[in-house]
């Protein structure tokens, strides 16, 4: 009889500690799950203050952009873009052909005129170079009418000799910016805008 009762005793033993431990475990569980939930609520706010941020960093940026459009135009916008030529002004070499043994076909020089006036008149030195850098060869060409916000290319001559070119601008004059720049001109000590063509009034700037 004794034998009788002491199974279903050990069994109930083992039944309790099971459940003790599932109930244990699933605590420990929740607690995990608790915690992962509040490590993704925490990284979910830290994004969105992370896109706030940078949303705030954007408007600054436009902000600024918008100041420096503004300055321009209280310089008067002709004389923005004179004394700011180079970051609207260039001129670059297109994809040209050489040979196995040297030579250059097929290059164009183009100039890109971001300013909003058209520019009459763009002087360019083209220099045909040999591997060691060495120039054997320049050209002086004449682009004109570049409009506003646009560009104008021409073909320049081909070379029998010569791995690569280098442009570089000489002169250029746009009678709408009042603007005439040349890389001989001299610039005046203490003049904040010397290459008008035509100096204007102080009371006009």
């Amino acid at each position: 009889m004794k034998r009788t009762y002491v199974y279903p005793a050990i069994l109930l033993v083992l039944i309790v500690v099971f459940t003790l431990g599932y109930c244990q475990q699933q605590r420990y569980v929740r607690k995990v799950l608790s915690e992962n939930q509040r490590l993704w609520n925490e990284n979910r706010d830290l994004r969105s203050s992370l896109d706030q941020s940078g949303a705030v960093s954007q408007q600054i940026t436009n902000h600024q952009e918008v100041q420096q459009r503004v300055a321009g135009q209280f310089i008067e916008r002709r004389a923005y873009y004179r004394r700011n030529w180079q970051q609207f002004i260039a001129v670059t070499a297109g994809d040209y052909r050489t040979g196995l043994l040297g030579g250059i076909k097929d290059l164009s020089i183009t100039v890109n005129n971001q300013t909003e006036y058209a520019l009459d008149n763009v002087v360019v030195k083209v220099e045909y170079m040999r591997n060691n850098n060495e120039v054997f060869k320049t050209e002086e060409y004449t682009i004109s009418n570049i409009p506003e916000k646009g560009t104008r290319s021409i073909a320049a001559s081909n070379s029998r000799k010569g791995s690569k070119v280098n442009v570089k601008l000489l002169s250029i004059t746009s009678q709408p910016m009042n603007f005439c720049w040349s890389v001989t001109k001299p610039i005046p000590p203490g003049n904040p805008d010397p290459f008008e063509c035509v100096p204007s009034a102080k009371d006009n700037q």
